[in-house]
């Protein structure tokens, strides 16, 4: 059965000559002409991806995104802007809303097809990261079946977030909406020095989450998160997450581990910072992500990366890198990092 694409489009020659693209390379198309009948039509037909201009009157893409966004039916759609404005802003006040991608106008046919094929095809990726995700959660509700199944249908209707290299998934001082989980790439977290200087307070994988402590004390995110690599992310709201840690206990001592787990690392990172000497530092840093990494003898991670971790300034980095390749310990080419001696890096004198 072929997909069915929504074309939410004020310009009727655009929205036309759309729909004659799609429908050539047989796709089923439903068109609207403004944003509340584009609202309604997604409601009614579920389509399998649609595409939304932002400046319409009556009711504006953004108006369309949060709206979708709200009916549990149509959250998990894949979500593409058409707008002739290509100022950076309007592009991540879009993603930041969940917009999966973004096409300026006039585009060719070459590129409305390759952003479909490839929202759709990443659409169908998310049953095995659901597969995956699901696994760790049974873990959350040992001797609590509802609420595996629970947290099982929260995970399930919430729709994943695409997360580009360097894009900021939430800043400091920004309250948050609930708590994400990291279903595929690796997210950092960060907090600026007065200087200038980054300094990495988190590294979040596959199955971690982020904004757990945040969320339990209630407080405003205390700093920045942005993928370390191409990511993606599912955001479990708040009120549903409160809701469940109040129903099921196991779920909360779960979640109250996570919190504890994190200020033990950071309670490490501060010890490593005040009282170990740069070679150590470094070499624990290494050790850290060689621990971290799916293969514990290469990872990759950038120079300036490895500075925010360590609280160094690159040039040292890169002069304390050169000395443990003298010495045997690694092996670095660009941002490609293959550790040779483990134990020594893990027994590195102060």
């Amino acid at each position: 059965m072929s997909k069915c694409i929504l074309i939410i489009e004020d310009n009727n020659d655009i929205r036309e000559s759309t729909a004659e693209i799609l429908e050539l390379s047989g796709y089923q198309v439903l068109q609207a002409a403004n944003g509340k009948l584009g609202v309604d039509l997604a409601g009614q037909h579920k389509p399998d991806l649609i595409l939304c201009d932002i400046m319409m009157p009556e009711l504006d893409g953004y108006g369309v995104l949060y709206l979708l966004n709200k009916n549990p039916d149509t959250a998990s759609t894949p979500f593409i802007f058409l707008t002739a404005k290509a100022e950076r802003v309007d592009f991540r006040k879009g993603m930041e809303m969940g917009a999966d991608d973004y096409l300026t106008k006039p585009f060719d046919d070459i590129e409305l097809l390759n952003a479909i094929e490839s929202r759709l095809a990443k659409k169908e990726k998310q049953q095995a990261y659901y597969s995956r995700s699901l696994q760790n959660i049974e873990g959350l509700a040992n001797s609590s079946k509802n609420g595996t199944a629970e947290l099982q249908n929260v995970i399930a209707s919430r729709k994943i977030r695409q997360i580009k290299k360097k894009q900021v998934l939430y800043y400091e001082g920004d309250t948050p909406q609930g708590i994400y989980l990291v279903l595929e790439g690796s997210i950092k977290t960060l907090k600026l020095a007065e200087d200038g200087r980054e300094l990495m307070t988190g590294l979040y994988k596959p199955d971690d989450y982020l904004g757990v402590n945040a969320l339990l004390l209630d407080e405003t995110f205390t700093d920045t998160a942005e993928a370390m690599e191409d990511a993606a992310v599912c955001l479990l709201p708040k009120d549903t997450v409160l809701t469940l840690l109040d129903r099921y206990p196991d779920i909360g001592r779960q979640f109250l581990k996570i919190l504890s787990n994190d200020i033990r690392e950071k309670e490490d990172q501060l010890i490593e910072l005040a009282y170990n000497s740069v070679r150590k530092r470094l070499a624990q840093v290494l050790v850290r992500l060689s621990k971290q990494s799916a293969d514990p003898a290469h990872f990759k991670i950038s120079r300036e990366e490895l500075a925010s971790m360590a609280g160094m300034a690159t040039e040292t980095v890169s002069r304390t890198l050169t000395d443990f390749k003298d010495e045997g310990l690694i092996e670095k080419k660009g941002a490609n990092v293959q550790v040779l001696d483990l134990n020594r890096l893990m027994k590195m004198k102060n």
